[in-house]
Order: structure tokens, then sequence, then C-alpha cells
């Protein structure tokens, strides 16, 4: 991308993550890191892709704040209910992409021949791969394969972040209960335990999918040969392949994350900074409602501190919680980071065999 275009961007969406406090102070300077690190790209998607992901994400982290921060509770002590992201939530959502952006920018830098898309007749076409292994299900004709197959890496990593983004951020907002994914019953759940789907997630997984995809779909430097038909396609597959990695987060999520449930209210608490949470609390500080949290003191003797709608008090005499679902082996962060590998190592490994390229050629 053009310094006189990359700088202004990446200045524009650092100091729109500042003043709207999406981000922390740490998160703002990883965020701005991995931004520089897009528009070192000779093409404009990587950027636009991570504007888009970012604006989206930031924006439906905030709908109905207020009503969400009420279906879960916080193992901090403050409402539920996403707060600004941190470094670390950061780097889980887009280092993929942003390693693999720059591979792809010296790939193309030690090129001679045109930049667009080759239709998979190189090597280094494996790193621009997103879509190939959705390809098969979605029965789109061999002949079409290296047109809607061949894209940035970058994309299929975005739109997948995307579909999770979204499916999180709205499908708690659902009025019907979560089913556990991973039950064979598909038991009901509570609003935010890890692996819990509801159509409304899923479809705000497909819309968040879809923006990206579309997004790329207008950006991404197709060669002559693409036509609107191609890119309709790829649009479609595209989608498909993003919403295929929010199911695989909720998979992912519902078997190696512990989800813990206060077992007073029965609502989930959430880690801050996508954190694991205690499971154990007893002895550690824990949140309770502020009529339980004055019991407590005058029995225990426990600190409590006011200002805020939930109280910080020492749990001594019983375990508050308890694993609803799940694992305690990664944290939230973790879930997002391997989901995003998986969906991109994945369509490189297919796009590569399909292709009967190999990718070591990068490296003579």
């Amino acid at each position: 991308m053009k310094p006189y275009i990359g700088i202004p961007l990446v200045a524009g969406l650092v100091y729109r993550a500042w003043s709207r406090k999406s981000l922390t102070p740490l998160g703002i300077i990883v965020a701005g890191f991995s931004a520089s690190a897009h528009a070192l790209h000779p093409w404009s998607a990587p950027v636009a892709l991570l504007a888009v992901f970012y604006f989206g994400g930031t924006k439906v982290t905030k709908v109905k704040h207020e009503i969400k921060s009420r279906l879960t509770l916080s193992a901090t002590g403050a409402e539920g209910g996403e707060g600004p992201r941190n470094h670390i939530q950061v780097l889980a959502n887009s280092v993929v992409a942003t390693v693999l952006s720059i591979a792809h920018a010296i790939v193309l830098s030690r090129s001679a021949s045109d930049s667009c898309f080759s239709l998979g007749q190189k090597s280094a076409d494996i790193l621009v791969v997103g879509i190939v292994a959705y390809v098969h299900y979605l029965g789109i004709p061999q002949s079409l394969l290296c047109i809607i197959a061949d894209t940035s890496f970058a994309n299929s990593n975005y739109a997948a972040v995307a579909a999770d983004t979204f499916s999180s951020e709205l499908g708690i907002l659902s009025k019907s209960k979560p089913r556990l994914i991973t039950s064979l019953t598909l038991r009901e759940v509570p609003p935010g335990t890890n692996g819990g789907v509801t159509a409304t997630g899923l479809g705000a997984g497909l819309l968040g999918s879809f923006i990206v995809s579309a997004t790329s779909a207008a950006v991404l430097p197709f060669c002559a040969s693409a036509g609107i038909k191609e890119r309709v396609l790829w649009t479609v597959a595209m989608t498909a392949w993003g919403t295929l990695g929010s199911v695989l987060d909720s998979v992912l999520g519902g078997i190696l994350q512990a989800s813990v449930v206060d077992k007073r209210s029965g609502k989930v608490v959430e880690g801050s900074g996508g954190r694991k949470v205690l499971v154990h609390p007893s002895g550690k500080v824990v949140a309770i409602d502020s009529a339980e949290a004055s019991g407590i003191e005058k029995s225990q003797n426990a600190t409590l501190r006011s200002g805020s709608s939930a109280k910080l008090a020492r749990e001594e005499s019983h375990e508050s919680r308890r694993v609803e679902t799940g694992h305690d082996w990664l944290d939230n962060n973790g879930v997002n980071l391997l989901m995003a590998a998986t969906m991109s190592v994945g369509a490189m490994g297919i796009s590569q065999w399909l292709w009967g390229l190999d990718i070591t050629d990068l490296l003579a």
C-alpha cells in the first residue's frame, strides 16, 4: 500500500481505538504494529480487511451492552460483558493474518510477474489460499476452483474471526436458550457458555463473515479473467468458510475451555480479557451481589468495596462456582487463536494437495 494512504489509515485506526476506548493502552500499541504490518503489503486488501474487522467487531461489542452485561458476571467484580480488548485479545485475532500478510508481501517483492491472482500456477499461491477447503461442499465447478480459491490467506482468517466475534456478541442476545453443540442431546446452557449456540448467533456469524467476504471481493486485485460471476462465487464460498470457523470455535470452546457458572445466580462468570476464571475461588476474591456481600461481612469479616453494582468479598465457607462445560485447558484467547490457525493451515494444506504445489518451494 502506498505510504500516503497507509499511514493515515493506520493513524486513523489507532486514534479511533484510543478515543473510543475500545482497546487498552497496550492493546492499542499492539494493534498499531499489526496495522502497520498489514500496510506494508502492496495490496490494499489486508488493511481494508483489518479495518472492516475492527470497526465491525467494536460496533457489535457495543450493541445492547447494558443488556449483555446483565446476562453474565465478571470474575473481577465489575459488570459482565466485554470491556476494552487487551493486547492478548488483539494478538489472538490478528497474529496469524499479520504473519502471513508479511510473508506474502515478501514473496511478491521477489517476484517479477503480475501481482494479481495467478490461479494456482505457482507455489506462492498457497500463501494466499483461504477457501479451497469449502469449495467441495459448495459444489463449485472445478473449472472455477483457481479463481475462487486464490485469495489472501488473511482473508480466510478474518472471515472466520469476524464470524466468531459477531456470533459471540450478538448471539448472547438471543431470546432462546443456547444449546451446547458438543452435547449429544444439545442440552440447554446459560447465555455466554462456551460451545453454546443459537440460531441468532449462527445468523450473526454468517453476517460477520459475509461483510468481510464482500469487502474482499471488492478490494482484492483479481486477474482480468475473473468476472462478476467469479466474485459472487468467491463471496458465497468465503462466507461459508468463515461461518464454518465460527462453528469450529464453538466446538473447540465447548471442549477445551471451561465455562464457569456462579451457583447462586446461575450466570456464566467471564474472565477479564479472555483469561481463565477461578473454578475453586475459596479464599480468593469473587464477585457477589451487594445484599449477599453485606451478610458475609457480618459473618466472615470480609472486606467490601462500594461504588459498583458488584461487591468483592472472600468466599471462605463454600465454593461459589462450578464448571458447567468443558475442560480447563485453554482460555478464550487460546481457543480463538487455535481456531484461526486451524482454519488457515487447513485451507493451505488442501490447496497444496488440489493444486499439486509444494509450499517448500518458497524457501528455494
